[in-house]
């Protein structure tokens, strides 16, 4: 599916989108899991603004496997009936992204320096932003997924969409740089998961 942010700004509306691949468990065993493939979503507001949203959701502490159902569940408050993946591909148009299905957002004074992240809140990106901010919304789309496992884009699916990396360059880094991203950012519970999946899963 493909998430895309909007912003409203003083300079007028921003936004960016990326295509997640989910892969269902299948295997209907208690060792199957459902995962999600692709990156965080980043949103260039202009004026050295950014907004970043995360593969990760807070209940309680940072949950990484929330993400996997974001647009299962949107379609399915939307419908006002409950969905299965096998329907999901199946599905077509725009459906917002609401209230607890909306991923966590941070943004980077600067993207080079992961200290330098704090936490966006959906109804108050001003306090982190600035005046003039406000997030305009969240929204999922099912795109065509072609003929799993191949992802070549086009008429055999959407590609998954890369590019965190070369947004927040300390990602290529072996130690803990997306640790200290979270922590700085005041997200619970860092220690109990791997911080990178909050920003690429493969």
């Amino acid at each position: 599916y493909r998430l895309t942010v909007e912003v409203e700004t003083p300079d007028g509306r921003k936004s960016a989108s990326g295509v997640l691949a989910i892969h269902p468990d299948r295997s209907y065993s208690r060792g199957g899991q459902t995962r999600t493939v692709g990156d965080a979503v980043f949103v260039d507001l202009g004026g050295g603004r950014n907004l970043v949203a995360l593969l990760a959701h807070v209940d309680g502490k940072l949950v990484l496997d929330d993400i996997n159902y974001v647009a299962l569940r949107a379609y399915t408050a939307a419908s006002g009936r409950r969905m299965s993946f096998n329907e999901m591909s199946r599905l077509s148009g725009v459906v917002p992204v609401k209230e607890a299905l909306i991923p966590v957002l941070v943004s980077f004074a600067d993207p080079v320096n992961p200290g330098s992240a704090r936490t966006v809140a959906p109804d108050n990106a001003e306090a982190a932003l600035g005046k003039g901010y406000r997030l305009q919304g969240v929204s999922a789309e099912v795109v065509p997924n072609g003929y799993w496992p191949l992802d070549f884009g086009g008429a055999l699916g959407e590609p998954v969409t890369r590019g965190i990396q070369a947004k927040l360059p300390w990602l290529a880094n072996a130690d803990n740089s997306a640790a200290t991203a979270l922590r700085a950012a005041g997200l619970p519970g860092i220690e109990a998961i791997d911080a990178r999946e909050a920003f690429t899963r493969k």
